[in-house]
């Protein structure tokens, strides 16, 4: 039976910070039994769930297993203990998915909300650096990150800047991507952005950010410009011209996915 009450620690907001992301490419056991429990706390049987497993991960259910204890149950679990780490989060996101199908919009509405809530949770209280966002599991940064690019968004989509906002969505996309991210394409589209929003504030849209920054030295204030300048020479490296053995670090492209937000935001204003 699920439990609705919040626990002490959540009621008494414990702990109050929370941890650092020390999980990306992993999925952790931890994480694996809470998926399975959280579907049956919410109302799934082991067959439902072991039709989404076996569903995500292509194999056939076991025909001789029935008794939904403890055979069903134990075969899924096999098999979600057993899977490669990104698989278990295709498995959360099809999960999410059959909650969204049930039969009742409200009861639907409220199950699927109250499954991406636990599992947003969970990544947080367990440093896991993914979270999910109406059913799809997408990157998560530190705090600051995360204000500064949903920022962003909202700013560019009130000022209008429809292509801005797109292509910071696909920076995040780019970062989200499993089982490897796409460092050098979140660059890419980070600067696009900026440069987009940059045309739009100078009236030139064919000029580079490089050419912008020279020719209209109060665009962005001192010594800010200079940042800029030297974060579009290094999404040229990074994100255009990369040489073998050079790809930047995630750390490195949150920080420039952020700076570049800001500074959009910044413009569009």
């Amino acid at each position: 039976m699920a439990v609705t009450r919040k626990p002490f620690s959540k009621r008494h907001g414990y702990p109050r910070e929370a941890p650092d992301i020390t999980i990306r490419e992993g999925a952790p056991e931890s994480l694996r039994y809470f998926l399975l429990q959280t579907g049956i706390d919410l109302g799934l049987t082991p067959h439902a769930l072991r039709e989404d497993v076996c569903a995500v991960l292509r194999v056939r259910p076991d025909p001789n297993n029935w008794s939904a204890y403890p055979n069903v149950w134990d075969e899924t679990q096999s098999l979600v203990f057993g899977c490669e780490w990104y698989r278990v989060y295709d498995i959360i996101e099809r999960v999410y998915q059959r909650f969204h199908d049930i039969d009742g919009e409200d009861q639907r509405k409220r199950l699927a909300l109250q499954f991406e809530h636990t599992m947003n949770e969970f990544f947080i209280d367990e440093g896991i650096g993914w979270q999910m966002t109406k059913g799809d599991i997408v990157n998560r940064g530190t705090e600051a990150f995360e204000t500064t690019v949903h920022t962003a968004s909202t700013a560019l989509h009130e000022a209008g800047r429809t292509t801005a906002k797109g292509e910071i969505h696909e920076a995040l996309a780019d970062l989200s991507r499993r089982p490897e991210p796409d460092l050098t394409g979140a660059v890419q589209h980070a600067m696009a952005a900026l440069e987009c929003v940059a045309r739009e504030a100078c009236g030139n849209n064919k000029a580079t950010l490089g050419d912008i920054i020279k020719r209209h030295p109060d665009l962005i204030p001192k010594p800010l410009d200079a940042a800029v300048e030297k974060a579009w020479g290094y999404a040229s490296e990074m994100g255009r011209h990369i040489r073998e053995g050079r790809e930047p670090a995630r750390k490195e492209v949150e920080l420039i996915v952020g700076l570049a937000a800001t500074v959009a935001t910044y413009l569009s204003q």
